[in-house]
């Protein structure tokens, strides 16, 4: 079982209002994509070292509600679609403390070999493809 990827906002994360950064957002999603690996068993240092890229394609953000200096915040990391080749992830990022939905987004990745060529990895690495595709047969969603 998966769970969302959670901490507080840093005090450098802020902007003259005092709220997180529209900016910092994007950072946040690629934080729960390496604490996803993690969890999964799967570091991302594992999956470089074995010469695999994850490039991200596309990126998207939608603010709803601001957080603030120190609010503690959840990250929902939802594979959409995964086929070997390529995958889409939808983020949720809730304040823990009032439940509130504060940002939405989205990434696209493909994955490559070191020359950033798109390789299949269920047929050069079938465990990583397995940690994918266990994932899409019990995702975490909220």
């Amino acid at each position: 079982m998966f769970h969302p990827y959670e901490r507080a906002v840093y005090y450098y994360e802020t902007d003259k209002m005092g709220i997180m950064h529209h900016s910092n957002y994007l950072r946040i999603f690629e934080e729960a994509r390496v604490d996803f690996l993690n969890q999964a068993g799967m570091p991302f240092e594992e999956i470089e070292s074995r010469g695999i890229a994850m490039p991200v394609l596309s990126a998207s953000c939608s603010y709803k509600f601001p957080l603030k200096f120190n609010d503690v915040f959840s990250v929902y990391f939802i594979i959409e679609k995964f086929n070997g080749v390529s995958m889409s992830v939808l983020y949720k990022v809730y304040n823990k403390k009032t439940g509130e939905l504060c940002a939405e987004g989205t990434s696209s990745h493909c994955f490559t070999n070191s020359e950033l060529k798109p390789i299949r990895i269920k047929k050069l690495h079938h465990d990583i493809y397995q940690i994918f595709d266990d994932y899409m047969k019990n995702p975490i969603i909220k």
